[in-house]
């Protein structure tokens, strides 16, 4: 199978790496410096005490035409405006295109797009090193639905790509899926960026525990969430299971990239505002994060 994966970070090159094994892959980065240095070195992936390295078809993301099967789509989603209108440019609705950004912001970006739409949560630890080193800080699986078909249509689809040590996992509703990865992503990322803590720590400090407890009351009143004690015990197991880690926002804030702390936080915000909901704790976060964002860009 014929498979392109636009984006060259953590993600990007995890997925590269591992679909690659089965299928032709071709990576398309935004910098010439690093698809030249992929070129030249190839991908490496570190797993455990075992690196490995492969060499790949790597392009420039402006000279992605759409020929591939399907393509997955792995930039984040501050980057996804200055894409939307080159994955509109092409009409082909053979093809399938994945979506693989956090937050739920993205979803009105969707829905002009042709071709077969998947929306995807990813729930694998990864670490990019280099321009062509990527860590597997953490094996897990990736989500996909459908964004406007029918859930038996694309059964097969995820058979094609699905292996043991990197699976595929369809699920039938797309919203309640994204809506269960952005608590988590609500919740951990903000927190553990401005108290730079690993996310093992929001649980085992009963200070900043508590801190979870009121963030989760907030989000969870701004999204009207059903089963909420579900939501927040899905919290508390990811930072468990990742409790080693930092999170990609403070990974973000770290070393001076910007953040989706709008595609997290700021979809929250605007959903209390529709519902004139007061959510101080999560405004304060907000503007922490923002006002980090802002020292770097001084």
């Amino acid at each position: 199978m014929k498979i392109g994966i636009i984006g060259g970070g953590s993600i990007g090159l995890l997925f590269a790496y591992y679909l690659h094994r089965n299928h032709s892959v071709c990576l398309y980065v935004r910098s010439k410096e690093q698809a030249e240095q992929l070129q030249e070195k190839g991908l490496f992936l570190a797993c455990g005490k075992e690196e490995k390295q492969v060499s790949l078809d790597v392009k420039l993301a402006s000279e992605w035409l759409g020929e591939e099967e399907a393509t997955f789509i792995a930039v984040k989603q501050y980057h996804l405006a200055d894409l939307i209108e080159q994955l509109r440019a092409f009409n082909k609705p053979d093809k399938v295109l994945l979506f693989l950004q956090n937050g739920m912001g993205h979803i009105k970006m969707l829905r002009n797009l042709f071709g077969e739409i998947y929306v995807g949560t990813v729930e694998h630890g990864a670490l990019k090193t280099s321009a062509n080193r990527v860590i597997h800080t953490g094996i897990g699986l990736t989500r996909l639905a459908p964004f406007r078909h029918s859930f038996t249509e694309h059964q097969d689809f995820s058979h094609k790509i699905h292996s043991v040590d990197f699976p595929f996992l369809i699920e039938e509703d797309y919203e309640k899926m994204l809506m269960k990865k952005l608590v988590v992503n609500a919740v951990i990322n903000p927190l553990t960026a401005i108290l730079q803590v690993e996310n093992g720590e929001l649980i085992h400090n009963p200070h900043f525990f508590q801190m979870v407890k009121m963030m989760f009351t907030e989000i969870e009143k701004s999204l009207l969430l059903q089963n909420s004690e579900d939501y927040f015990q899905n919290v508390i197991a990811v930072c468990e299971k990742t409790a080693p880690n930092q999170s990609s926002m403070l990974r973000d804030l770290l070393e001076n990239r910007p953040t989706e702390i709008d595609a997290i936080l700021g979809f929250i915000l605007e959903k209390a505002a529709e519902r004139e909901i007061n959510t101080p704790i999560i405004e304060s976060l907000y503007q922490a994060v923002k006002g980090k964002e802002y020292r770097v860009g001084e």
